[in-house]
């Protein structure tokens, strides 16, 4: 296992020394690289000239630019799904299913439990309110 390296003072300082330098190095490599852009080191005066576009040209741009969101939107669109409806002989169907399944369900609760010794307590059926 390698030894863990301990740092002092002076060891911290000659590497700040040695950092500067480098940085002083790459500021100026930095500097000339931008002199043969025929940009400022300091950036002044290397930004271009905004381009100014007429009213007419910019209610052309957007009014294109509207149609082409038009028809994306109406190619991705789909139509909207029909309401579907229940038949009088479905509903029918399905509540006479539904009577037979609590009628089972109340017969279960009626029959003694085996094993037990002793009935089940009836489950009383409670009306409906607003039937």
């Amino acid at each position: 296992m390698p030894r863990p390296v301990t740092l002092d003072r002076t060891t911290l300082e000659m590497a700040l020394v040695g950092y500067e330098a480098e940085k002083v190095r790459i500021q100026a490599v930095i500097a000339e690289l931008q002199a043969q852009l025929g940009g400022n080191p300091d950036g002044a005066g290397s930004t271009q000239k905004k381009r100014t576009m007429s009213v007419g040209a910019r209610a052309r741009i957007a009014e294109a630019q509207r149609k082409r969101w038009a028809a994306l939107r109406q190619a991705t669109e789909a139509p909207p799904r029909q309401k579907r409806k229940l038949s009088a002989a479905g509903r029918k169907a399905i509540a006479a299913a539904t009577k037979k399944r609590w009628a089972a369900f109340y017969k279960a609760q009626a029959t003694p439990a085996k094993g037990k010794g002793r009935k089940a307590a009836p489950v009383q059926r409670v009306a409906a309110a607003g039937s």
